[in-house]
C-alpha cells in the first residue's frame, strides 16, 4: 500500500532582523507634524484637553498625539460590545487599590467633538465609577482606525458574540454613509461569518453560535456588492439560520424527551446534519444551511443511541 503524502505544515513566519524596522528612539518626537495632527491638537486645546506630546509611533511612523482629555467627552465607539460589570469592577478595584492609571486608551475625535476610543471602554467606565475628572490617551487623526475595533481591543478577551455584535454594528454604522464592496472590509470586519452571526444574535440574544460558526467559517465568502445590499443578502441568510436553529432546537427537545442529557447536544444534531462534515474544499452557504434546514426537520431521533451523544463535543451552549 502506498504511504500516504505527510501533511504540510504551515510555515512560520520569519522574525525580523533586530532594529530593522521603524524609527529609534531618539528620532519618535522629531519632524515637524503633519496638517491633520496639527489640527487636532487645536481641537484638543480648544475642548478643555491638553497637548502632552505629538509623537511618530514607533513601528509606522504614523503621527499621533499623547494627550489629557476631560472624561466627559471621551465615550466608546457607538458600535462597541457591550459592557461586562464584573470586568469593570475588577477593573475599578485594581486602579482604586494601585492609585495608578497607567494604561492610555485610543481615541479618534468625531464630527460632533467626542472622543471616540475603540478599546476602553471597559477602562473608561472604571475611572468613572472611580470618579475621575480626566483620562489620558492616545488621540490619533485616522478616523478608520476606530473601525479596526478586533485588532485594537486587546483589554478583555472577545467571545463569537461580541466579536459578532460589534462588527455587525460597525457594518451597520458604515452603510449608513458608504458604498464601498463588503469585500473591502476584510480588516476591519476579520471573517464574513461574523457579519451573519452578528445578525443573528441581534435577533436573538440567546441565540448559540458557537455550534453554527465553524460550518459558517468554512462556507462563508465575502459579497462582492456594496455593503448596504451585501447587508441584505446576509440578513436573509441569518433568517434562514435562526429558521435552522429553531428546527435543531425542536430535535434536541425530542431527545431530551427520550432522556437524553448533555451539554453537547445542540452541536451533536448541528454535526449530525452537517453536509460538509467529511468534505474537503468550498460549498456554497445557502446551499448548505438549506440542506442542513431540510436535515434538521426530519431528524429521526429514535437512531441516537446514548454512546453517540455521550463522544459529542464541541462548543456547548453559550
Amino acid at each position: 500500500m502506498a504511504k500516504s503524502e505527510p501533511k504540510s505544515r504551515r510555515k512560520k513566519k520569519a522574525a525580523a532582523e533586530p532594529r530593522s524596522r521603524g524609527i529609534a528612539a531618539d528620532a519618535i518626537g522629531s519632524g515637524t507634524p503633519p496638517a491633520a495632527v496639527s489640527r487636532l491638537a487645536e481641537s484638543i486645546e480648544a475642548d478643555g484637553g491638553t497637548v502632552l506630546a505629538p509623537y511618530r509611533d514607533p513601528l509606522g511612523g504614523n503621527w499621533q498625539i499623547f494627550a489629557a482629555l476631560p472624561i466627559d467627552l471621551v465615550e466608546p465607539t457607538p458600535f462597541q460590545r457591550d459592557l461586562s460589570k464584573p470586568h469593570v469592577e475588577r477593573l475599578s478595584a485594581a486602579m482604586d487599590k494601585l492609585g495608578r492609571y497607567l494604561d492610555p486608551m485610543i481615541v479618534v475625535r468625531s464630527e460632533q467633538g467626542k472622543y471616540w476610543t475603540p478599546n476602553g471602554n471597559h477602562r473608561l467606565a472604571a475611572l468613572r465609577q472611580l470618579g475621575a475628572q480626566s483620562v489620558v490617551a492616545i488621540a490619533v487623526p485616522d478616523i478608520e482606525v476606530a473601525h479596526r475595533i478586533l485588532l485594537l481591543n486587546t483589554e478583555k478577551a472577545h467571545n463569537l458574540r461580541e466579536r459578532s455584535l460589534e462588527v455587525i454594528r460597525l457594518a451597520e454604522l458604515l452603510a449608513e454613509s458608504e458604498s464601498r464592496l463588503e469585500n473591502e472590509y476584510e480588516i476591519e470586519f476579520e471573517e464574513p461569518a461574523l457579519l451573519t452571526l452578528g445578525l443573528c444574535y441581534q435577533e436573538n440574544g440567546r441565540f448559540a453560535g458557537g455550534a453554527y460558526h465553524p460550518i459558517l467559517r468554512r462556507v462563508e465568502q465575502w459579497e462582492s456588492a456594496g455593503l448596504p445590499k451585501a447587508l441584505e443578502t446576509r440578513r436573509e441568510r441569518a433568517a434562514r439560520i435562526l429558521e435552522l436553529d429553531a428546527a435543531v432546537s425542536e430535535a434536541m427537545k425530542k431527545l431530551k424527551e427520550r432522556g437524553f442529557e448533555s451539554p453537547y447536544l445542540r452541536p451533536f444534531v448541528v454535526a449530525r446534519i452537517n453536509p460538509i462534515r467529511f468534505k474537503r474544499g468550498t460549498a456554497d452557504a445557502d446551499e448548505v444551511i438549506d440542506t442542513m434546514l431540510a436535515a434538521a426537520r426530519k431528524f429521526d431521533t429514535s437512531r441516537v443511541r446514548p454512546d453517540q451523544v455521550a463522544k459529542a463535543g464541541g462548543a456547548p451552549e453559550e
